[in-house]
């Protein structure tokens, strides 16, 4: 009995190991202490400067019209609806998937509003304006309205529009007003499937892939507060409350699994860090995730095996959709989480090199998730 118990004792250690590139053991002896994103790429990563712009843009700006490889998801009602990509989706043909589509555009968006001389600007522009025509999106939303496809992209691709559709809210420009006022149609109606999908969910959906019911309300929650649409966000702060509020001693030790770009968990602290009271928040968190108030906590990084791979890819974005809710934290209670700011950026440090030069399978996604934990670094929280 005692030989069993250290043999499983070793095996429980050993196993949660990690592997290189080339599929051997890497050593997870690096404590937070010891890297920083600063540290690894130099402090102007995190500043996000034009050099850096120009490379991080080149990204979603060649996938967006890239029709294939494409991943449709779709289900058929008829022979009729083998159509091609950009004939299904002519707003949002490319990037291999509808909802990476979306992000892209947001974050050609982003960065040209960050860095309005930007090396390709009036090409982005340009992009821009074809993609995201009245027609296009005219029918996007016929798509939607399809009997078989109703549900399409729920609720990862819905959040997604709703994210794009926030930054053009917020883009003081000509062209943002032009390109806010032709997505509305499809913002709006991504706001009625909510509205009447979210009261039929009984159960939140935890997992750390796409239908992550916390990473939905977290995006819609930030549209319905840009737009100021109170309606929608009194339904998104009732169903939370009512999904997470009594939620405790989350088993983040559980994480991650081997195809999660989200934390279950800290999806969880995201969606409720936002809706919850600061006086009330603290007390939610330490019944929920009592460690993250630990000075020394720390999360061993996700490690990709095979960077080709699709699925095992999705760990580079676990990286930085952590980083995320560790910077949302950190900003918003400083004097209670400012130490997660130092394991947020060991995630990112992990992953952000390998964006530039990296294969289709995570090029044509991961660089609107590294441009969104890098934003959630610098964002003050006002609440």
């Amino acid at each position: 009995m005692t030989l069993l118990l250290v043999l499983m004792m070793g095996c429980k250690g050993d196993n949660r190991n990690s592997l290189d590139k080339e599929g051997n053991p890497e050593s997870d002896s690096t404590s937070a202490t010891d890297i920083s994103i600063e540290s690894i790429l130099g402090p102007e990563v995190i500043e996000l400067n034009l050099e850096k712009a120009n490379k991080l843009v080149e990204l979603p700006l060649a996938c967006i019209s890239t029709e294939y490889p494409n991943k449709l998801n779709q289900t058929l009602g008829s022979a009729k609806d083998l159509q091609s990509p950009k004939e299904l989706h002519p707003a949002f043909y490319g990037c291999f998937d509808w909802h990476s589509a979306v992000h892209a555009q947001w974050a050609l968006i982003k960065l040209l509003k960050q860095f309005p001389k930007l090396e390709k600007a009036n090409e982005i522009k340009a992009k821009l304006e074809a993609s995201l025509s009245k027609e296009n999106i005219a029918a996007e939303v016929r798509y939607f309205q399809t009997e078989n496809n109703k549900d399409y992209e729920r609720t990862y691709g819905w959040a997604w529009v709703l994210k794009l559709s926030q930054e053009l809210h917020t883009w003081d420009s000509d062209l943002g007003e032009e390109l806010s006022e032709n997505l509305k149609p499809l913002s709006d109606l991504m706001v009625a499937n909510f509205t009447e999908f979210l009261p039929k969910l009984v159960y939140p959906i935890r997992v750390g892939e796409h239908t992550n019911t916390a990473f939905a309300l977290s995006f819609a929650y930030d549209y319905a507060e840009a737009v100021k649409d109170t309606a929608f966000l009194s339904l998104i702060d009732k169903r939370a409350k009512e999904f997470y509020l009594k939620d405790d001693n989350c088993p983040v030790s559980w994480e991650p699994s081997g195809f999660d770009f989200l934390s279950p968990c800290l999806q969880e602290v995201d969606i409720m860090r936002k809706i919850l009271p600061k006086a009330a928040f603290p007390l939610w968190i330490n019944d929920f995730m009592p460690e993250l108030m630990n000075k020394e906590f720390d999360m061993a990084v996700g490690r990709v095996s095979d960077r080709t791979d699709g699925k095992l890819v999705h760990l580079d974005g676990l990286n930085f959709s952590r980083a995320w809710v560790l910077y949302g934290l950190a900003n918003t209670y400083p004097d209670k989480f400012s130490h997660l700011k130092a394991v947020a950026d060991r995630h990112v440090a992990k992953s952000f090199p390998n964006l530039v030069g990296d294969s289709y399978e995570g090029g044509h996604w991961l660089g609107s998730f590294a441009l969104y934990a890098l934003q959630e670094a610098k964002v003050k929280a006002n609440k």
